[in-house]
């Protein structure tokens, strides 16, 4: 599911540097685009020139190019006219940073317009190059694969010839808009390093602003003019990879500003803390939720037959979960507002914030109080730590529980002092079922959007056994090494809806059990499977199983008299992602709570007996734990193990410990026991 587009409601704004690595949009489109080299007949502007002329430090061999200057300029004209100039250049240190020569200016129309956009390349001999407006191509986005996006979102697309290494590329551009709230990113980190970044704000008489820096020391504004500030940063690190790392927006640097108009701010244009921005969304919801004679009709028609008010919660959310599709159609506000609930009913579409919002309404068609949940749709983009801002690209419901209504698959679950219990359930994931989050969603935060306001609120943390594999096997091992027999896994939780959504558009029972020939290859050195079979695919309330059955010659290895034999059969649980050269930067994010457990049983063949088994492997850093054991019962070998992620961020701190972790691991996962041929 974490490759599924959800909807972009409060996404982060892009009103300062757009890069192409930045936008993944971005990126598509140029994939379409043919290269344009226009040599023009005026030089690159001063500005660049200096640039170009400045001294650099020594940068390694990842580093395709740098930022060497950026100056983002904020002119504030009125509540609805906001101006943004920005220029930019980099150099370009090796041939994968050529994708600087292509700039995609990202705005949203008709409610911003790009005004001025040029582009230069100052090479290391001969003439500047220039590029200007005449010269980019104007597009929107195609369809994203299974959202079915319809939106106003289009981008100015500018090649800048010869974008070759030790080059300058350059590009300037300015975007007027008519803001949907007054608030600003200066998103001053990416994923190359900057020389120097500026940022300058220009505000009308009466005006104010406050601004806080996310993820990066707090830098003092200097006065640059008459109600006019500054903000400079230099050698900026750029944001490297690293596997599980949190979401770009959790780690990236940035400076938000908040605007204040003469007067203070309305719900109508913005917000200065979280219980101010639940009041702006809430003001975006006003009568959406009001439910329609179809829409009370239909709730009557799921419910009627339902004896409690459990089954009837169940039936409303399949039914928005299952019957309504997932199309997002963001025009406007349209990507902040949803859309009415009789009008999502009745087209039978929506996004994630139009499914929630029809939710409530048939949720409200029995008595069941809901509230609308803004949120990321990855753990670590919004903390606590961070002010009020629109850094959210998703919309999920928190349900309140009326009194007597308990059961034990009802587990997304807070105590809130006010409120009462709260179930939270994303509507949009068809594949979870009522009553449960999928891991992301778990322990991340978001804004809960109440008649009172709004609230920041951790959402719960399920327990490790609601996801996870349960693999057990009943296996003979012949004379010649040859290992044969049967396998059941029970999968529950996100191990249960990962293969229910890689395998929904299957058809066939061979491409139904590729993922059993994945895992197979992945633990065997050869193998032959003579049955498989598919369990509960289609009962998203029932666990997901597979039983499967195969054949693995030379599994055990001969040495004499002896036969070796690795007890862990199938599965992998350590990781190489800290065996790297370079330390780690960012904390490991586990997608979520788990605990994988395997039971295997191996038959000795006959005239064998065994002679020495694998030392039992007991480890728990309190992030995880892993243990493991083998012994020896009537001629049988017993393996088993359990693997569970406790806490859902390891902290650079503990990243050693992570390591060494894993590298137990991997040591019991190769580990031999040894069968002795007995005296004839």
């Amino acid at each position: 599911m974490s490759s599924r587009s959800y909807c972009s409601q409060a996404r982060p704004r892009q009103s300062t540097r757009t890069k192409v690595s930045d936008v993944v949009l971005a990126g598509v489109w140029m994939l379409a685009l043919c290269a344009a080299a226009f040599a023009g007949n005026e030089g690159a502007p001063a500005w660049m020139h200096a640039a170009a002329s400045a001294s650099l430090p020594s940068y390694d061999e990842k580093t395709d190019a740098v930022l060497i200057y950026s100056d983002t300029h904020v002119t504030v004209d009125s509540v609805d006219k906001i101006r943004t100039h920005v220029r930019e250049a980099y150099k370009i240190l090796r041939p994968e940073g050529r994708k600087r020569g292509q700039l995609a200016v990202i705005y949203r129309s008709p409610l911003q317009k790009v005004t001025l956009l040029h582009g230069w390349c100052i090479p290391k001999e001969g003439k500047d190059f220039e590029v200007k407006d005449k010269d980019a191509i104007d597009a929107a986005p195609p369809s994203v694969p299974g959202a079915e996006l319809m939106s106003d979102v289009r981008a100015k697309i500018l090649d800048i010839p010869a974008p070759d290494p030790g080059n300058v590329v350059g590009y300037e551009y300015e975007i007027e808009e008519q803001p949907l709230m007054l608030q600003e990113v200066w998103q001053f980190q990416g994923i190359e390093p900057v020389k120097e970044g500026r940022f300058t704000l220009s505000l009308p008489s009466g005006w104010e602003f406050k601004s806080a820096f996310l993820k990066y020391p707090d830098v003092k504004s200097t006065e640059s003019g008459s109600n006019e500030w500054q903000w400079v940063v230099n050698d900026v690190d750029g944001i490297r990879h690293e596997p599980d790392m949190p979401p770009y927006y959790g780690v990236v640097g940035r400076m938000l500003i908040t605007l204040f108009p003469p007067g203070g701010l309305t719900p109508a244009k913005g917000f200065a803390d979280w219980n101010g921005m639940g009041e702006w969304y809430l003001n975006l919801t006003k009568g959406r939720v009001d439910a329609s004679p179809e829409i009370k009709q239909k709730v009557q028609a799921l419910t009627a037959s339902q004896p409690t008010t459990l089954k009837k919660m169940q039936a409303l959310a399949g039914f928005v979960q299952n019957d309504i599709r997932y199309v997002a159609i963001e025009l406007g506000v349209g990507g902040y507002q949803p859309h009415a609930a009789p009008d999502v009913f009745s087209h039978r579409y929506g996004d994630c914030k139009d499914k929630a919002t029809l939710l409530r309404s048939m949720l409200n068609e029995i008595g069941v109080e809901s509230y609308h949940v803004v949120i990321y749709t990855m753990r670590g983009a919004v903390t606590p730590e961070m002010p009020a801002h629109s850094g959210f690209n998703h919309v999920i419901t928190a349900i309140k529980l009326p009194d007597g209504v308990d059961d034990p698959s009802l587990v997304a679950i807070i105590q809130h002092p006010k409120l009462g219990r709260l179930l939270f359930f994303d509507p949009t994931d068809e594949l979870t079922p009522f009553g449960q989050l999928r891991g992301p969603l778990q322990a991340n935060y978001g804004l809960l959007v109440t008649p009172y306001g709004g609230e920041l609120t951790e959402l719960p943390q399920e327990a490790s056994v609601m996801n996870g594999v349960q693999r057990t096997a009943k296996l003979m091992l012949d004379p010649d090494g040859t290992l044969h027999g049967e396998v059941k896994e029970v999968r529950v939780g996100d191990r249960a809806s990962s293969e229910r959504w890689q395998l929904r558009e299957t058809t066939t029972d061979k491409d139904r059990i590729k993922p059993i020939e994945q895992l197979l290859g992945n633990s065997l050195s050869n193998f032959r499977i003579t049955q498989a079979s598919v369990v509960n695919f289609t009962r998203n309330d029932q666990p997901f199983g597979f039983t499967y059955s195969f054949e693995s010659q030379n599994y055990a290895k001969n040495a004499g008299d002896m036969l070796l034999v690795r007890p862990r059969v199938l599965g992998n649980k350590a990781e190489n992602i800290l065996e790297t050269k370079e330390p780690r930067k960012f904390p490991v994010e586990f997608r979520g709570p788990l605990k994988d457990t395997d039971s295997f049983e191996i038959t000795v063949p006959p005239g064998y007996t065994v002679s020495d088994l694998p030392d039992p492997v007991d480890l728990d850093y309190g992030f995880a734990s892993y243990h493991a054991k083998a012994e020896v019962k009537d001629n049988v070998i017993a393996y088993s193990r359990s693997f569970e992620i406790k806490e859902l961020s390891v902290p650079v701190s503990k990243a050693d410990e992570l390591k060494k972790f894993y590298r137990l691991i991997n040591a019991d996962e190769r580990s031999t026991a040894v069968l002795k041929s007995s005296p004839r």
